[in-house]
């Protein structure tokens, strides 16, 4: 455990890419067997089960501690994270015990079904063994909280490094659906060339932004235009005569969507398929707020079937015939992909429809009709390109739409969390309805450090009142808020949720007075609330 806190400590506070690649190396390449692969499963997003809630963890640091629970509120406001809070609050441990971090994690995983004392007792012992730096991650792992400034890119090449493979094919051996309880990495990289799992994706091919207009891509004919699709990015398999569905979180997600069961009889063996996951019905896609009535439901009713029907809009073909042919031009795969999906004849798999144009002045016209078509923009693919892996320039763009916007005035203010827990950064918004103020959404990204710093300083001298972490202010400040996509609600008070909802600009220009309406939202709604970013 102590090794993998000076980890996690390096990792958090280094800025220097060389040196954070360098540590991930020399773990790997030193750590135990167990301990390497729980890290991997870590840093992949493969996190132990919750067994403990935060109640829990705050009751037993004030019993531990002896404090009150007006005390530990304040100090769990000013610091802004629970874990580090506890670490802080605790005494020295009496008891110290070098276990491996492994150990932690399977005992932890062990209270799955355990009372309230047992967990309690093991909780306390394991705070009175550990130093607070390794008490800081142990309750990082227990909270959930665990997320650290690391790239899968970087953890790839750091084992690529270690294990002497070239990164994009170690990208595929760490992929798929395995338990760091039970494979070690050496196990993971020997199934790779022994018969690997059936199931196992392929890691995602992500696009840059095109910031600029495509003309600087080059010639017209090169490049094949899509539109974007705003659903759950996914991988459809067919190998050994089963089927799986797996998400870009690598979360296996087949019996989420029965829809898709039909594809098994349809689909020949060695199949995989890249598409978009999509509410759709009337040839068009629902916007994303009916997709999210699907997704964390493991069992689905009837009725959500009926209005959340989905589809699997493929739009590239990375195996056939059980062969990897991710490295075959775009415009190969592309002609197989058309084949099959004329060939499999069912409505759930769709084509991403490629868009005809002649030159980019047409192309640019187009994507103004983005919203009309259900979509956020374009998608620009260089047919001569292979499939790579993860996010690389040059064959892949995304050429989005402008996003919506509205100016709000700030009511609410919370601190954030980690490097940010001293500073206000959680902002809610309002807009008018007549002489009222009406929340409509929150917004935490936009800000430079340095408007970061003068907003947090205006919040502490223009406080009204305080409900726990957060602030009521006065509402002065105005907001250019920007957002993909909005939808009717009956969750939110102003009957409106936005998708994407950022800060644009400050607008320092612009009283308060003079912010929009609720009503100039329900006509954004009215305009813009049959897309799929709505």
């Amino acid at each position: 455990m102590q090794q993998f806190a000076q980890l996690v400590k390096l990792l958090s506070n280094s800025t220097k890419t060389n040196e954070k690649l360098e540590a991930l190396s020399r773990y790997f390449a030193t750590a135990p067997a167990k301990d390497k692969s729980w890290v991997l499963a870590l840093f992949s997003g493969r996190r132990p089960k919750r067994t403990v809630n935060s109640t829990q963890l705050k009751n037993w640091c004030m019993q531990a501690t002896a404090i009150s629970g007006w005390l530990f509120d304040e100090c769990y406001h000013t610091v802004g994270d629970l874990a580090e809070t506890i670490a802080l609050l605790l005494p020295p441990g009496t008891t110290p015990l070098a276990a491996p971090l492994h150990y932690w994690l399977e005992q932890l995983q062990q209270l799955e079904k355990a009372d309230e004392s047992t967990k309690q007792s093991f909780i306390l012992n394991a705070w009175n063994a550990l130093d607070s730096g390794e008490r800081f991650v142990f309750n990082k792992l227990i909270t959930g909280g665990f997320r650290i400034g690391l790239s899968q890119k970087m953890m790839v090449n750091a084992l690529a490094k270690t294990y002497d493979i070239e990164p994009a094919t170690l990208s595929h051996m760490i992929s798929g659906n395995w338990d760091p309880r039970n494979v070690t990495i050496e196990a993971l990289l020997h199934q790779h060339t022994t018969g690997a799992d059936a199931s196992r994706p392929y890691p995602f091919y992500l696009a840059y932004a095109l910031e600029g207009a495509p003309d600087a891509l080059g010639a017209e004919k090169d490049w094949q235009a899509e539109w974007k699709w705003d659903g759950i990015r996914g991988q459809i398999i067919k190998r050994e005569r089963q089927l799986f569905v797996w998400s870009r979180g690598d979360e296996l997600i087949t019996e989420k969507f029965p829809e898709f069961t039909p594809l098994l009889a349809m689909l020949p063996d060695g199949t995989v398929l890249d598409g978009e996951i999509l509410t759709f019905a009337n040839g068009l896609p629902l916007p994303f707020q009916t997709l999210q009535t699907r997704i964390g439901r493991k069992n689905v009713t009837r009725k959500q079937l009926q209005e959340a029907p989905v589809i699997f809009l493929s739009y590239d073909l990375l195996e056939w015939e059980g062969a990897d042919i991710r490295e075959k031009p775009l415009a190969e795969r592309r002609a197989l992909l058309i084949q099959l999906v004329q060939q499999t004849g069912m409505s759930v798999l769709q084509l991403s429809p490629e868009i005809d144009f002649d030159n980019w002045e047409q192309l640019t016209l187009l994507r103004g009709q983005s919203r009309d078509k259900g979509s956020e923009g374009l998608m620009l693919k260089k047919k001569s390109a292979p499939y790579q892996v993860g996010r690389k320039r040059g064959d892949w763009w995304k050429w989005k739409i402008d996003p919506l916007t509205i100016d709000a005035v700030m009511i609410y203010a919370q601190k954030g969390h980690g490097r940010r827990s001293n500073l206000y950064t959680d902002y809610t918004f309002a807009v008018k309805d007549g002489e009222q103020l009406v929340p409509f959404t929150k917004a935490y990204s936009g800000l430079t450090d340095k408007e970061i710093t003068e907003v947090d300083n205006w919040i502490k001298r223009h406080s009204l009142e305080k409900f726990g972490p957060v602030r009521t202010v006065q509402p002065e400040l105005v907001f250019e808020i920007a957002f993909e996509g909005i939808a009717s609600s009956n969750r939110h008070k102003s009957g409106v949720a936005l998708r994407f909802p950022r800060i644009n600009r400050w607008r320092k220009d612009k009283p308060a007075a003079e912010i929009n309406t609720l009503e100039d939202l329900k006509e954004l709604l009215r305009i813009n609330g049959n897309n799929p970013g709505a």
